[in-house]
């Protein structure tokens, strides 16, 4: 997503190339891309002309001071502030309170609201320390209440469920019931959608959200449908009033306009995305974060917070101690290799680093190059895999019989190995440890940010 916009934005960045200042003529030149750039993007046109008024106003405002700093530099700071004020400007995260806490989840059939109800209830349960309920609402899609049901189950929620009830505001008030009788402490109630907007959808999703009083009412809208999206989403807002936005199917070719140019239209912020089928892949959405990804700066600080949420430190002090006597084997690679999966899609994850998501554009990576990896770790005993030093050439022959791989390929990955390994017990030596290490990089991390437009 926003692979079109970032690079018709940096086009036009690029019309102050070679420029000594900001002018008024540089700026105009400057500002009129960037107006075409957010409406190739799917941006509503006025929307996109007041977003640009404010970067010239700002731009002109800045034209006789800041001299030492370049004026396409000088330029993406300001389009980067306008960028996060258009998306909401602060994050707005999800607010769950009562006993129960009731959240509503409302949208067009397709949206993907069902799964972004597995999705919060695995949110939840691993970042909260929550105990969630799933309520199907769902009384008129015949696979609906099933699907919810194997969601459930899959991120260890609860779930209630009335087959043979098609009141859907009943439901949600037995689902509330059934969840202060079973110590639950928050309740995901997934409503019906359609395949467009109707009166009696309207009326029914008014009536549940009168009826539950929820705390948090969520509407999901397709990032893929455009603009199509922002105009749902003002329909439904002047129906129930909902409290945020959630954007799903954010890996899919889509031009951005939705994330954009909802905020500003609806009045309502976005409080997740979503991306893929796999329940881990929901994020809270921070509005300055996308933006210096549109920009492309990358993200280093939620590539951090991933990371950090696959953190087990028990099993890093574990693998220090290993990494400083360089016993450091194909278990741990292992292990490791499995806590990158988790993060998610590996070629999302590097474009998180600033500058790689350019030099990575036309680069096919997944998250299968590390299948060849295990494949060869997995065709090795317990015994090799506790002690690389073992592996002499007649193990190789085995290893790459069972694997499928040749001799050569064998060879290569644990000569890599153990350069690797080396390097590691090198840098622990020199560093600290991973952990004084990794303490140092984020708050170095942190200085950079705060002093990147400073000069």
């Amino acid at each position: 997503m926003f692979d079109n916009l970032s690079d018709r934005l940096e086009g036009a960045f690029k019309t102050l190339k070679g420029e000594g200042k900001l002018t008024e003529i540089n700026i105009a030149q400057s500002v009129k891309e960037i107006r075409r750039a957010l409406v190739a993007a799917d941006v509503n046109y006025q929307i996109a002309k007041d977003f640009t008024n404010r970067v010239k106003d700002k731009a002109l405002g800045q034209e006789n001071i800041l001299k030492s700093i370049k004026p396409g530099e000088l330029m993406v700071k300001i389009v980067m502030d306008e960028l996060t004020e258009l998306m909401g400007g602060q994050t707005a995260g999800i607010n769950i309170k009562g006993d129960p806490g009731v959240v509503l989840v409302a949208g067009l059939q397709g949206s993907g609201k069902t799964t972004f109800s597995g999705k919060l209830a695995h949110f939840l349960i691993t970042q909260r320390k929550k105990k969630p309920l799933l309520v199907a609402c769902d009384v008129y899609r015949p696979a609906a209440i099933n699907q919810l049901g194997v969601i459930a189950e899959q991120v260890k929620a609860g779930f209630y469920k009335e087959p043979e009830n098609k009141n859907p505001v009943e439901i949600a008030l037995s689902g509330i019931a059934f969840a202060k009788e079973n110590g639950y402490d928050v309740v995901i109630v997934d409503t019906a959608g359609r395949l467009s907007i109707d009166e009696a959808m309207m009326k029914e999703i008014s009536a549940i959200k009168n009826a539950i009083s929820p705390n948090e009412t969520l509407f999901v809208v397709d990032a893929m449908t455009g603009q199509d999206a922002v105009n749902t989403a003002k329909a439904f807002n002047e129906v129930i009033n909902y409290d945020g936005v959630v954007l799903t199917k954010m890996d899919g070719d889509t031009r951005g306009g939705a994330a954009l140019s909802v905020k500003y239209t609806v009045g309502k912020p976005i409080k997740f995305v979503s991306m893929g089928e796999k329940m881990d892949t929901l994020d809270i959405f921070h509005p300055d974060r996308m933006a210096q990804r549109i920009l492309g700066m990358g993200d280093i600080i939620s590539l951090v917070e991933k990371a950090q949420s696959q953190f087990d430190e028990e099993e890093a002090k574990r693998l220090e101690k290993k990494i400083r006597k360089n016993k450091f084997d194909f278990n741990d690679f292992l292990s490791q290799i499995g806590q990158i999966r988790k993060m998610g899609d590996l070629k999302s994850l590097i474009k998180m680093i600033p500058g790689m998501g350019k030099m990575m554009k036309n680069i096919d990576i997944d998250n299968s190059a590390f299948d060849k990896i295990e494949s060869i770790i997995f065709s090795m005993t317990p015994l090799e895999r506790s002690n690389p030093e073992l592996i002499n050439t007649s193990r190789k022959k085995r290893i790459a019989r069972g694997s499928g791989k040749s001799m050569e390929e064998i060879n290569r990955f644990i000569k890599d190995f153990e350069q690797m390994r080396k390097m590691m017990h090198k840098f622990t030596k020199m560093e600290g440890g991973p952990g004084g290490m990794g303490g140092g990089a984020g708050r170095r991390i942190k200085r950079r940010r705060k002093s990147k437009f400073r000069r």
